[in-house]
């Protein structure tokens, strides 16, 4: 059975990525300064960073439409039996239910997965669903053992301010960390799909420390694991989580740069540790 791979650009893969590993990206939508750009194709995190900091309004975005699903499912088709799209949490975002909508005109030939994360961790979901498909496991038992890792994944990021997501409307609990956050850094993370408060810390080293400590305990639990390490503006913000990983032996997924899509809901000076379970 040949299956065909489909994912959304929040999942931070890019084009010359997705080229290597045969996969496609279906791009969000991003709305800033008067016009609408595709994630990653036509708008990129700096573009949305430069033009806020000149005064440009904040942008907002949207999610793909069924009828772009469709397009790409039915040149899929033309070559492979089925597809499997691994999409972003349909708690932050309408775009599993675009999908949805879209695969129930295909017969049963397209298997939507909401993956309950973002950005990394969803990469690295479709990285294993990628290897899966090789070793020449059914959709069936693919999605079974996305749903278990979708479980145990883990997130943690900090945030240099809430502006970007508060303004966007993807709070959501990290409410709690609003007001009296002079010199206070957000550690944000994901529950069941949607941004939580992960904590406050005073300061870079203490969030920091705070991210690693969360790696640290999540290793000790799981034994081998594996983790991207995301940025928004400034890969050196991430280096020191980088770095720290390397001592407990944490596998290096990738280092990422978030997409627009991303970017435009976290902000500015934004990274993370996104780790998942090796053997699952």
């Amino acid at each position: 059975m040949k299956i065909a791979l489909v994912t959304d650009s929040t999942s931070d893969i890019k084009p010359d990525l997705a080229a290597q590993m045969g996969i496609t990206v279906v791009p969000l939508y991003v709305n800033f300064k008067g016009s609408i750009h595709k994630d990653v194709l036509e708008i990129n995190t700096h573009d949305i960073f430069d033009g806020v900091k000149a005064g440009a309004g904040m942008p907002s975005t949207s999610q793909p439409t069924p009828v772009d699903f469709s397009r790409e499912y039915e040149r899929l088709l033309q070559t492979h039996d089925q597809i499997l799209s691994i999409h972003l949490s349909s708690k932050l975002s309408g775009t599993f239910n675009s999908a949805e909508l879209s695969a129930k005109d295909f017969a049963g030939r397209v298997s939507i997965f909401d993956s309950k994360v973002a950005s990394g961790s969803m990469a690295m979901m479709v990285e294993r669903a990628k290897r899966l498909i090789e070793s020449g496991a059914t959709p069936e038992s693919i999605l079974a053992t996305l749903e278990k890792v979708s479980a145990m994944a883990n997130l943690r990021f900090s945030v240099a301010s809430l502006d970007f997501l508060k303004r966007n409307g993807r709070i959501g609990g990290a409410q709690a960390l609003l007001g009296g956050l002079l010199g206070i850094k957000p550690i944000l993370h994901l529950v069941d799909g949607k941004i939580e408060a992960g904590g406050r810390e005073r300061g870079a080293r203490a969030a920091l420390d705070n991210v690693v400590k969360n790696l640290r305990e999540y290793t000790a639990k799981h034994g081998k694991v594996r983790a991207a390490y995301i940025y928004t503006d400034k890969p050196e913000d991430v280096q020191a989580a980088r770095e720290e990983g390397q001592k407990m032996g944490v596998e290096e997924f990738a280092v990422m740069q978030c997409g627009a899509v991303v970017a435009a809901h976290v902000g500015p000076g934004t990274y993370g540790v996104l780790s998942e379970p090796v053997n699952v």
